[in-house]
């Protein structure tokens, strides 16, 4: 990997990290496209730090509360005695889903699963799956029923998004795509649903990261190239992946997900056309 393709990949992540498009699809495809190896499962986990980054700077007050309640009500021997503590405990228990199903099919995730056949599978499959959430929405509204916000979400409904998130383990998904989703059938409001989606997001992505980290050290440090490129593509995700968190919160309270249930279908039927055509290798 040149100093080059290393920043593309870096910015591609920040970008696509938190849109519900699928960053681990456009790592796949755009190097396909330019004749560039297939960066990896694990480098695709590692540079998720800067991303990870860029969640805990944006929502910082939020996770000090979060913190701070968890921590309070241990000490306080009521760990479910504010808002705060319980919002930190729910995130944990929506966790579990994608660590169990990350381990079970850890194999089949790094390879077979990277198959452009399913990355094109799950764009157009999740893209239809997030506009029938898009039509219950509408439906909810329309019936004039309310909507939650964050302080409203129940054990139900993170663990119903927690199960979501473990489908983003199949490249291609989106794991912002497949957790704003959940929201929206849980009956959240995009916004809403998009800030737990982030939340819901830091263990695993640390978890994650920190395996992959561990498992290719000796790899990393083989070489100052592999360290200044992970360096390099981390730090412009997480420039990058700041930038994509303001826009798509900002973006999601005036406007549905339809932009990008549009850009998913259009995206995975080019694959499949360039499948077909024989300009791309599954």
């Amino acid at each position: 990997m040149t100093l080059f393709e290393a920043t593309i990949l870096g910015i591609i992540q920040g970008l696509t990290e938190f849109l519900p498009i699928s960053s681990t699809a456009h790592l796949r495809i755009i190097p396909a496209l330019a004749g560039w190896e297939d960066p990896g499962a694990a480098f695709t986990a590692i540079i998720q730090f800067g991303t990870l980054v860029a969640v805990m700077l944006y929502f910082r007050k939020d996770i000090a509360h979060i913190l701070q309640g968890v921590i309070g009500g241990l000490l306080k021997g009521k760990p479910l005695g504010t808002t705060e503590a319980k919002m930190g405990w729910m995130i944990a228990a929506g966790t579990l889903p994608i660590v169990v199903f990350g381990l079970l099919f850890k194999s089949q995730i790094e390879t077979t699963l990277r198959s452009l056949y399913w990355i094109s599978g799950a764009l157009i499959t999740l893209a239809l799956v997030l506009s029938l959430a898009e039509v219950h929405i509408k439906n909810r509204l329309r019936n004039n029923r309310p909507l939650k916000s964050l302080e409203q979400i129940g054990w139900k409904e993170a663990v119903l998004i927690g199960f979501a998130q473990s489908v983003a383990l199949i490249p291609g998904s989106s794991r912002s795509g497949v957790t704003i989703t959940g929201g929206l059938f849980s009956n959240l409001d995009r916004a809403t649903a998009a800030r737990f989606s982030f939340l819901l997001s830091l263990p695993s992505v640390f978890a994650a990261g920190l395996f992959e980290l561990y498992k290719t050290r000796q790899i990393i440090a083989s070489s100052p190239g592999n360290i200044t490129n992970l360096v390099v593509a981390t730090v412009m995700a997480g420039i990058v992946g700041y930038a994509s968190i303001a826009f798509l919160i900002h973006y999601l309270k005036n406007h549905t997900t339809t932009l990008f249930i549009t850009y998913r279908l259009v995206a995975g039927a080019g694959i499949l056309l360039l499948l077909f055509t024989g300009v791309l290798q599954p």
